[in-house]
């Protein structure tokens, strides 16, 4: 009896793992091109492929003396992207690579207004950050060829806390930078961003910029790395770099200097946005400015107690060139330096904590820029002006998720010399509550 049963089961054992292997493995074919149809693909063996990026949207609010307001915007100290990177080994201590990074906007958090809270159509959507390929060699270093960072890109910037991608110590404009000044009740027709610097564009003095170049990196040496770098028409630049570790403190550190001739009479050419021409009848219209940034991030690892400093100065040589502007006394020099202090540690399951402040002030030189009149005060040049910035806040880190939630609050203040007269702004008030997400 016992046998007789025993043979039954056999028997039918692999009739029904047939059928149930039919029907799961259908599932699991069709499971599998779904995945298949929706993976990104490499186009070859050959050359590897990372897809990374992250999502920075937070909800700002500001006060600047006249009016308050808030709404949704993308930060743009670290404004959401998307990259596509790889390499490819050649042979022994040889690779070629290359770097694909577009960034993404929703709402410009530094260049919105009062009268356009989603900022101007061309201050959103999709830009071209990094389009560019290396040959690397671990004995010769680095050269890139293509759309990416100069010797300068950055280099104020150096920060080995949290903050890098939530609010930059010694950038203000990315932080409700595009907010109108107010002078007594009246809004003036500048911009915040527009003191900060020569150019006006809100770059800080020194800092440099992504633009067509050739750029080259030495291998790094004790922690030291050098670059040089050209493009446009022309920018040239080289920069000294170092990264280390000393008995549990970590120094993150780089200075570099920069020649901007382009001939772009937009301003928007490569390296640091310096003032040009404007279209100075007889003049050459070619930028000519000389500039030097530098910055240095200092981290105590068992505590957590770290410390940055940034500096920079451009000087522009073509102060006189401007419109109608000869024979004015302008500041052909701007200049800033920032500091931040804060500490950095773990306090609870979720991830590290950080805690910090900021101070920054931005003397900003001469510009062909229309003030507008405001009352009694106006002008049609402004000759120097002036901008501080305090900022506190906490961001708390999220291990499991890949993510920073953090609180910012920024104050400035700020005043403004024309040829006619000077005046002082009410002071600016921007809070900013958000998150950064990686992928």
């Amino acid at each position: 009896m016992l046998a007789a049963l025993g043979l039954f089961a056999g028997a039918a054992a692999p009739a029904s793992a047939a059928d149930l292997g039919g029907d799961c493995c259908a599932d699991l074919e069709e499971r599998i091109a779904e995945l298949e149809a929706t993976t990104a693909r490499k186009g070859n063996r050959k050359v590897s492929l990372e897809v990374s990026g992250h999502v920075n949207q937070a909800i700002l609010w500001f006060d600047n003396g006249d009016e308050s307001n808030a709404g949704v915007y993308t930060n743009d100290n670290a404004r959401t992207r998307f990259r596509f990177k790889g390499d490819a080994k050649i042979t022994d201590g040889w690779k070629a690579g290359y770097l694909l990074e577009i960034g993404v906007r929703a709402a410009h958090s530094g260049r919105f207004d009062q009268d356009n809270d989603n900022a101007q159509e061309d201050d959103n959507g999709l830009d071209i950050r990094h389009s560019t390929w290396f040959i690397d060699s671990k004995s010769y270093g680095r050269v890139w060829v293509g759309l990416t960072g100069g010797a300068n890109e950055g280099v104020t910037e150096i920060n080995l806390a949290a903050t890098k991608d939530v609010l930059k110590y010694s950038d203000l404009q990315d932080t409700g930078g595009g907010i109108r000044p107010v002078i007594g009740n009246d809004q003036v027709g500048i911009e915040w961003r527009n003191l900060i610097g020569a150019g006006g564009s809100g770059s800080q003095a020194g800092e440099g910029a992504r633009y067509n170049l050739v750029r080259y990196d030495t291998p790094e040496i004790f922690g030291f790395t050098g670059t040089v770098s050209w493009g446009e028409d022309d920018t040239r630049e080289v920069g000294l770099r170092y990264k280390g570790e000393f008995n549990s403190i970590k120094i993150a550190a780089g200075i570099a200097y920069g020649e901007n001739t382009d001939g772009d009479n937009s301003g928007d050419g490569g390296g640091y946005d310096c003032a040009i021409t404007g279209g100075a009848p007889g003049k050459n219209a070619d930028a000519d400015c000389e500039y030097v940034g530098g910055s240095i991030s200092v981290m105590h690892s068992p505590t957590g107690l770290y410390a940055n400093f940034g500096a920079g100065q451009v000087k522009d040589n073509l102060v006189s060139n401007f419109a109608d502007g000869e024979g004015l006394d302008g500041d052909d020099t701007s200049s800033f330096y920032a500091i931040e202090a804060g500490i950095e540690q773990k306090w609870n399951a979720l991830g590290k904590t950080t805690i910090f402040g900021q101070y920054h002030r931005a003397d900003g030189g001469f510009q062909d820029r229309d003030f507008d009149d405001v009352g009694t005060f106006g002008g049609d040049f402004i000759l120097g002006s002036e901008i501080e910035g305090y900022a506190v806040g906490v961001i708390q880190g999220v291990d499991a998720a890949a993510m920073h939630i953090y609180l910012t609050y920024r104050h400035y203040e700020g005043e403004v010399t024309t040829e006619e007269a000077s005046a002082e702004f009410e002071d600016l008030d921007v809070v900013m509550g958000g998150a950064i997400i990686r992928f």
